[in-house]
């Protein structure tokens, strides 16, 4: 799998996108994104991910905000990432080590994991086009912008998050093919707990 470039993630619907309407030809604005995403505050769903190398990778991804994700690799991958209590933990079943870990906050997947999202923010946001389809924002932290910057594709009518594109500090990018996501999902805290997981594997 990867090491510090599974923190470039990123997500596109699979199913066949719908006409165009009035209201997805418009391009959301900010706010309405910020919006968007500090009420989305579970969900869980499969994704296709695109790696860094070209490589192809599914399995599950479960979503609880603030600042808690969970991606879980089907075989023959069968890695997992955790982000939960500040932290990004990967843990790959190859090695008999420790899983490499990480500020949570260093990585740009914090940024639509923030308690309160604010797009808004000045020099927080370095892109924001529409193709008449989809909106898309490209964001970084912007007290850190060496942290790298991710890149939002939404869809309107309504609002949802279709494609995230990470860029990391070393210009790696990784993008994340979500499916079948269902908002509002009942998540139990035990699935980001990192230590519970480093418990469970014998560390």
């Amino acid at each position: 799998m990867y090491r510090r470039s599974f923190l470039t993630l990123g997500a596109a619907a699979l199913a066949t996108p719908a006409l165009i309407t009035s209201a997805q030809a418009q391009q959301l604005s900010l706010g309405e994104v910020s919006s968007y995403l500090n009420r989305l505050t579970t969900a869980q769903g499969g994704f296709t991910q695109i790696n860094v190398d070209g490589t192809l990778s599914t399995g599950q991804i479960y979503i609880k905000r603030p600042g808690r994700i969970r991606f879980e690799y089907n075989p023959p991958d069968n890695s997992l990432m955790i982000a939960g209590g500040g932290q990004v933990a990967i843990f790959d079943p190859r090695s008999n080590t420790e899983p490499d870990r990480y500020p949570l906050n260093q990585t740009p997947l914090s940024i639509i994991l923030e308690q309160n999202v604010d797009l808004g923010r000045r020099r927080m946001v370095t892109g924001h086009t529409s193709d008449g389809t989809t909106t898309t924002i490209t964001a970084q932290d912007p007290d850190n912008p060496q942290y790298g910057n991710i890149q939002l594709v939404f869809t309107a009518n309504p609002v949802e998050l279709r494609q995230w594109v990470v860029t990391d500090d070393t210009g790696g990018q990784t993008t994340v093919i979500l499916n079948d996501v269902v908002p509002g999902a009942a998540i139990g805290e035990g699935q980001f707990n990192i230590v519970s997981e480093m418990r469970r594997r014998g560390f």
